[in-house]
């Protein structure tokens, strides 16, 4: 939350002593100094200093690992987007996380700054030839503590070559189980599809995140992710479930945002974040430097969003429910499966 207070302290002056006013008693003797965020550059320096110091808080963490699957397979929302900002906003908060690329186009490896050339160890390896994890996963560039298994457009045949393998579901998983490196999530980047591939996150996850976009036709296809996840927990991973709903892309300005957001939480309830992620060109620009847009203007709307999102999926994670427009934690009342939500 932005903070009022003067976060660079006063201003010193060159002559010791007050400064004084000569105009009549009843003014102040001493001229307080100028807000920092009186010009948009000072705004934007004291969101910045602000936003790293909240990532330098560090929050509680998890017991165990938390595996997260990031899924939609609408196109175009925010996955992996969300992927990388989440992951960098844990990251930030002290937290060790890897990021697992399961999208054949590589936009997560691009977004984090990973070289995911043909010729480079990547996931498909892990999926496909049963290399360890361990061989293909790289640190972040930039981010401690963030780490990432990238992708190579090998995996985009990986559909058709994991149909034939034994155990073609949980491959995946059973290469997490022998990661030994201790980690505090694990974030899955799926393709914007309901194969194989997806099968594989959702049976090595227990949490599903699901990036919604505040636009129209959100919610559409919905009911067949939430079936799959269904048919994945009544077969493969009794564990599964939807855990948290990221609203992205919200404009403001729009009626049509607002309407969205209205109807998905009535869809979802509490799993619905209270934070959501607005439209902004600096989330845009950012993979294009490889960065996320933490890294790459750590002051802007997106990145203090992000963050924002990072500490409340963190604190609910041990039961906490983070509110961040009133800044204060309160216990969560209660919880509920999401699957009944869209039929």
């Amino acid at each position: 939350m932005r903070s009022d207070a003067n976060i660079a302290g006063p201003m010193t002056d060159p002559v010791p002593g007050p400064r004084t006013e000569s105009a009549g008693e009843d003014v102040s003797r001493e001229t307080p100094p100028p807000p920092l965020d009186d010009t948009p550059i000072g705004r934007a320096a004291q969101l910045a200093v602000e936003a790293l110091g909240r990532a330098g808080e560090g929050l509680p963490r998890p017991q165990q690992t938390r595996i997260m699957v990031v899924a939609n397979q609408k196109g175009g929302v925010g996955k992996t987007t969300t992927t990388v900002n989440l992951a960098a906003s844990l990251a930030l908060h002290g937290a060790r996380v890897l990021v697992i690329d399961l999208d054949p186009q590589g936009n997560a490896s691009t977004a984090l700054g990973i070289d995911h050339h043909a010729e480079v160890p990547s996931i498909y390896d892990v999926l496909v030839e049963s290399k360890p994890l361990s061989d293909v996963v790289q640190p972040v560039p930039d981010v401690e503590g963030l780490f990432c298994a990238p992708a190579t457009i090998d995996l985009a045949g990986a559909e058709i070559e994991l149909v034939s393998l034994v155990a073609r579901e949980s491959r995946l998983q059973r290469a997490i189980q022998a990661y030994e490196q201790p980690l505090d999530y694990i974030l899955i980047d799926c393709p914007p599809s309901l194969g194989l591939l997806t099968v594989n996150a959702l049976v090595a996850g227990a949490e599903v995140l699901i990036p919604i976009q505040c636009e129209y036709y959100a919610l559409e296809g919905l009911g067949q992710l939430l079936r799959n996840v269904d048919l994945v927990r009544g077969h493969l991973n009794p564990a599964l479930h939807v855990s948290t709903i990221l609203l992205t892309m919200y404009d403001g300005r729009t009626r049509l945002a607002s309407q969205v957001a209205e109807e998905v939480r009535g869809h979802f309830g509490d799993e619905v974040l209270r934070t959501s992620i607005p439209r902004s060109v600096r989330i845009s620009e950012a993979p294009s430097y490889g960065q996320t847009v933490l890294t790459y203007d750590p002051g802007s709307s997106g990145s203090l969003s992000y963050l924002e999102a990072a500490r409340e999926i963190a604190l609910r994670g041990v039961g906490v429910h983070y509110d961040p427009q009133h800044a204060h934690a309160v216990g969560r009342n209660s919880q509920h499966s999401v699957s009944e939500g869209i039929q």
